[in-house]
């Protein structure tokens, strides 16, 4: 795999925590689990601070689908709820992606998503447009894989695989498309790495705290309550994390979800972290400020009803 060079200046430079309001588009498997609607909302609450130009479905595969290609069209269809519930337009800003995982890097899978992430990334040299990548990042690599220029011009911020102290990365996202997450990996591309475990684990909510902050505030307010609830029967003692609003967090206030500087690791073939620290630069996050973040979505959320 061939890519273009990127001065590390330059890397370092596009890694600065995005500041004012920033483009961006989210790629989202969103009716995988529960966490993903909570994201497109709050990006979609937030859009004096973040310019949503498009939300991309992914595909996934687990008890919820088929196969991928049921995936993304559940996630595509999970997208138009929650812009109907919220009175967005879907025409121009909800997009179909890849039918199934990347299988080998000369065939990379063209869709709807590609098409559009490629136009966008190279319409606008001047800014960085944030890809946020919260599941499989299958449509991501293939833009990249089909167009290899536009790591000139984005930067990626995805919630995928474990950090990288972390005895092993078998996390769903990662898991989902191996090869994928080794092409955005590998292709030098801006990237900024959210972990799971350990890291974005830590926004937790309760059913209290959704039925106090969140029931009645509007169609979608009680439609994330609902989910919520019905994601788990015993809610005795019980919370969720509600990982994937940590990505639009970052964008919106950096401060929330601390990061640093380090060398990109190398994804083998166990699913295992290996380094060498000749391998250019990228940031991972190290924690998130939940208080803040959960504050920031339920005041949106009250707001907007």
């Amino acid at each position: 795999m061939n890519f273009p060079t990127i001065p590390e200046s330059k890397r370092i430079e596009m890694l600065h925590p995005p500041e004012g309001c920033v483009r961006m588009i989210l790629d989202t498997d969103t009716y995988n689990e529960i966490d993903d609607q909570f994201a497109v909302v709050h990006a979609l609450l937030s859009r004096d601070q973040l310019n949503v130009e498009a939300i991309y479905a992914a595909p996934f595969h687990n008890n919820h689908s088929k196969d991928a290609e049921d995936g993304m069209e559940k996630s595509y269809d999970e997208i138009l709820r929650l812009l109907t519930f919220l009175n967005v337009e879907s025409k121009g800003i909800a997009y179909r992606g890849s039918t199934e995982f990347l299988s080998n890097v000369d065939s990379p899978i063209a869709s709807d998503v590609t098409t559009d992430l490629i136009e966008r990334a190279l319409s606008n040299s001047n800014e960085p447009l944030y890809v946020v990548a919260i599941g499989a990042i299958t449509n991501v690599a293939s833009a990249i894989l089909i167009e290899p220029e536009i790591i000139k011009n984005i930067v990626v911020v995805w919630l995928g695989g474990n950090p990288l102290y972390w005895s092993h990365t078998r996390e769903f996202n990662l898991a989902q498309d191996v090869l994928g997450a080794r092409v955005v990996l590998d292709s030098g591309v801006p990237f900024v790495h959210l972990p799971a475990r350990g890291v974005v684990s830590h926004l937790l909510t309760t059913v209290s705290e959704m039925e106090r902050y969140v029931q009645g505030r509007g169609k979608v307010g009680d439609y994330l309550v609902e989910i919520f609830k019905d994601y788990h029967k015993d809610h005795y003692a019980w919370s969720k994390v509600i990982w994937d609003i940590s990505a639009t967090a970052y964008l919106i206030n950096s401060s929330w979800v601390p990061t640093e500087i380090v060398h990109s690791p190398i994804l083998t073939d166990s699913l295992t972290w290996s380094f060498d620290n000749s391998r250019h630069l990228m940031r991972v996050a190290t924690g998130v400020n939940r208080d803040a973040i959960f504050r920031d979505l339920f005041e949106k959320l009250e707001k907007s009803s």
